[in-house]
């Protein structure tokens, strides 16, 4: 198999910003695209083939293109470092691949608010999974707490994220929904 060119990702991405365009030059950015293997809740495998599904999603949402702006961005790097991510047991989260891709993204912006969404975009599924299967509720809330504490005044924002995120492959649904009914203060949209 001919190895996929810059050209055939900006195909696939379809960068709109510099800034789009300047991650898809960066080597380890480009060999986290490649990271993945359909599987559930991922189907499409490869990072490369996530990322327009969330895209697709975040352009269904009725926001200012400033948000728009930044949903994309966060798009683009939130799973791209999973190839780096270290998965043993018990689990070190300073190397989660979000953490690495909120560093990778400090070398951008200092938006702490799209740095903070980028490093915490898999939270609320984890929140939901100590509510749902783990049967930890207080657990869970605590860490629902902690997790709208950190995104502050962007908490609608990392709910269009999550949902954008969410809603694409055959991930199941109702970490979403409980987001929804448990977090007070976010305006529900539906696309």
């Amino acid at each position: 198999m001919q190895p996929i060119t810059q050209d055939q990702i900006s195909s696939i991405l379809k960068p709109e910003t510099e800034l789009e365009r300047q991650f898809l030059l960066d080597p380890a950015f480009r060999e986290g695209l490649f990271y993945g293997k359909p599987r559930y809740g991922h189907p499409e495998g490869q990072v490369l083939y996530h990322i327009p599904e969330v895209l697709a999603n975040v352009d269904q949402l009725d926001i200012s293109k400033e948000d728009r702006r930044k949903l994309r961005i966060i798009t683009f790097v939130h799973d791209t470092f999973k190839n780096i991510e270290d998965k043993n047991e018990p689990r070190d989260w300073s190397k989660h691949h979000s953490v690495y891709a909120r560093k990778f993204l400090e070398r951008f912006t200092d938006d702490v608010g799209l740095l903070t969404i980028t490093e915490m975009h898999d939270e609320a599924y984890y929140c939901w999974r100590l509510y749902a299967l783990y049967r930890q509720p207080e657990k869970s809330l605590e860490r629902l707490k902690r997790l709208i504490e950190a995104v502050g005044k962007d908490l609608q924002l990392y709910y269009l994220f999550f949902k954008c995120d969410t809603q694409t492959g055959d991930k199941i649904q109702t970490p979403v929904r409980w987001f929804e009914k448990t977090v007070e203060g976010i305006e529900i949209v539906h696309f």
